[in-house]
């Protein structure tokens, strides 16, 4: 299924109100609430929507410190890939984590309380993972811009 300009603007809007009561998701995007309700269904149920979700204030949950954190293996081999990528998404700090051209094998995009908490992380967590050979984490002095919206 291809999207028209109706399914984007009405993924354009969930993305940023993703509570919106269906009459005004209607009102916004010019349908009427049963042709709305029925395009949102059939974008569910196509994989479009993936999921709805709650979006934490970091900050509010005393996670002040984003770090970025480069991984690179010690090899290339699928079983060292797989088991690096099993272990890692068992760390609950871990937001992210990307398998990346370049010089990094992995980026990893995790949260913290504090540096002191980022080093219980590392101590705990990411000095155990199996395959690594080197680790650089960069910690972000601000946030000038995020949003889980994607054009579309």
């Amino acid at each position: 299924m291809s999207l028209d300009s109706t399914d984007r603007r009405i993924l354009t809007v969930l993305q940023r109100q993703g509570r919106i009561s269906n009459a005004d998701l209607s009102e916004a995007v010019n349908l009427s609430p049963s042709a709305c309700h029925r395009r949102v269904q059939r974008l569910e149920k196509d994989g479009y929507i993936r999921d709805y979700v709650a979006l934490l204030a970091p900050r509010k949950i005393g996670k002040t410190a984003t770090v970025f954190v480069e991984i690179t293996l010690n090899g290339q081999a699928e079983e060292t890939l797989d088991a690096f990528e099993k272990a890692v998404t068992r760390i609950p700090d871990v937001l992210e984590c990307h398998l990346m051209a370049g010089t990094a094998d992995y980026i990893l995009k995790v949260m913290a309380e504090s540096t002191e908490d980022f080093a219980r992380i590392h101590r705990q967590h990411l000095a155990r993972l199996p395959g690594v050979a080197q680790m650089q984490s960069s910690f972000a002095l601000r946030t000038v811009f995020h949003t889980t919206a994607l054009p579309v």
